[in-house]
């Protein structure tokens, strides 16, 4: 599902003003390989990405968004980076503040197809080869949840 309810509601409400959103990024290892798509509304490869529901754990969502977009379970194993990604904007105007916690993952099950239409291809790639794949947000996020250690949190910069 492109944009939650909860979203339209309080688009309603807002309009395009500034909406305060949280926002997770599972990045899905499998032994040498990373699981990305690419996007069907603007055709970037990324790893899996999605919305907090209301209420939701982040980590769960990580985990719901992994089985919405790319039909693979996986578990959520720690949290690797929270950061404020600038503002969107949207070509309706919309404006958006998202707070992404990237989320190191391990796939369980599954082969990955895209199930909801958010992606139009699903699949895996190797780790050694991001850097060709990548833009450089989506490359500090992958590289992020790749690193070990205690997770990171840092103002408008990448993890080292």
């Amino acid at each position: 599902m492109p944009t939650p309810d909860f979203v339209l509601e309080l688009r309603r409400l807002v309009g395009t003003r500034p909406l305060p959103l949280v926002g997770v990024t599972a990045v899905v290892v499998r032994d040498d390989v990373v699981l990305l798509g690419r996007r069907s509304d603007n055709g970037r490869l990324t790893p899996i990405t999605g919305i907090v529901d209301p209420g939701e754990e982040p980590a769960d969502a990580a985990v719901r968004e992994a089985a919405e977009e790319a039909g693979v379970r996986i578990r959520a194993d720690r949290l690797a980076w929270v950061h404020q990604i600038p503002r969107v904007t949207y070509a309706n105007g919309d404006q958006s503040d998202y707070l992404d916690l990237v989320f190191a993952c391990t796939w369980l099950s599954g082969e990955p197809e895209p199930v909801d239409g958010e992606m139009t291809e699903v699949g895996w790639h190797p780790i050694a080869g991001l850097d060709e794949l990548l833009d450089d947000e989506m490359h500090a996020r992958v590289r992020a949840g790749l690193t070990d250690g205690p997770a990171r949190f840092e103002q408008n910069a990448s993890p080292a």
